[in-house]
């Protein structure tokens, strides 16, 4: 016989679930989304000059918003650390997780997620300063690494430096702002982290030219929004959302031509100009326009935020469509 205290918990723990079943009418009752993001990364979602929220991870933020309630600004941004996101999107106090988070095995098992997709392609790296003398992965022997707690760069970093028989020492630090005041402090000789993330630090350093990105890559880091487990309604709005923007890429419509004509049958799927596939994700018609004309393509969000002609100057890569030779693309339409 269950004990009464093992019964209100257990009790409670129905009742969390079932509030957090239907996130879509949670969504439309309050008329705003919440999506859990980086406390500040350069290019994926930090606060411009201007207090607005902006970058790639923004942009999926975004491009929900724009499908579920037809306004691509009804988002309230959660800036999260990476110690605190899978709490916050376990216990319902946030809607989404887009955050610069990479899909494993481990959390999309066991920690109440599922990944909608992958919104960037990246692997880890390292970032010395050019005085190290430095120019590859295997002359950092005995160095010592500043480095986020809580990532996956902890696990990666100790099963490289083991297979390849070198030494380090770490100085984990909560948040990616406190890992580069200790580079730049002195206390590392080294960041590691995702490529994209150490590109971003880079560029917020008091000299960026100091600083250089190593060539190796050594883990492979596909990062992608995620919702909870146990609503698929909501987990097939967020994964069709992304995918929006990309298919839209694909199909040459971008927030400049959304309004054109258009005779590729897929297209006028996508666009709500015929078909009926938005019944299937309980939204209206014009949801995959609202994100198109509202946010843009994957090109646009790319270009705008990360792209060549960004303080971060990254190419496309992987990231490129399957066409343009990267790993991109959305499922069909149809």
């Amino acid at each position: 016989m269950l004990k009464v205290s093992k019964i209100i918990g257990l009790s409670t723990l129905i009742i969390a679930a079932i509030a957090q079943a239907d996130t879509l009418n949670s969504v439309k009752d309050r008329d705003l989304l919440y999506c859990g993001v980086s406390a500040g990364l350069v290019g994926f979602s930090s606060i411009d000059s201007t207090g607005k929220w902006k970058g790639v991870d923004v942009d999926v933020c975004r491009s929900v918003a724009a499908a579920v309630l037809g306004d691509d600004s009804k988002v309230k941004y959660v800036p999260l650390t990476a110690k605190e996101r899978f709490t916050a999107l376990q216990s319902g106090e946030i809607d989404i997780l887009s955050r610069n988070t990479t899909w494993t095995l481990t959390r999309d098992g066991s920690l109440g997620m599922n990944f909608a997709g992958v919104n960037y392609y990246d692997g880890q790296g390292f970032m010395v300063k050019k005085s190290l003398g430095v120019s590859n992965a295997g002359q950092l022997d005995g160095a010592t690494f500043c480095l986020q707690h809580g990532t996956t760069t902890e696990i990666t970093l100790a099963d490289y430096f083991t297979s390849h028989n070198m030494s380090y020492k770490s100085t984990p630090s909560e948040t990616s702002q406190q890992t580069k005041k200790g580079f730049e402090a002195g206390r590392c000789d080294a960041i590691t982290s995702d490529r994209s993330q150490l590109y971003a630090i880079r560029t917020t350093l008091k000299q960026p030219s100091s600083a250089i990105i190593l060539p190796e890559t050594i883990t492979k880091e596909p990062l992608g929004p995620s919702v909870r487990h146990g609503d698929d309604k909501w987990f097939n709005i967020v994964k069709w959302s992304l995918n929006a923007m990309i298919g839209a890429e694909e199909l040459g419509i971008n927030s400049d031509n959304v309004n054109g004509e258009f005779k590729d049958p897929e297209a006028l799927r996508l666009l709500g100009r015929t078909g009926i596939l938005h019944k299937h994700l309980s939204l209206d018609k014009n949801w995959a326009f609202n994100i198109i004309s509202q946010v843009g393509n994957y090109a646009q969000s790319f270009d705008r935020n990360i792209g060549k002609d960004t303080p971060l100057k990254i190419s496309r890569g992987l990231n490129a469509l399957w066409k343009d030779g990267g790993i991109l693309y959305s499922p069909p339409f149809r």
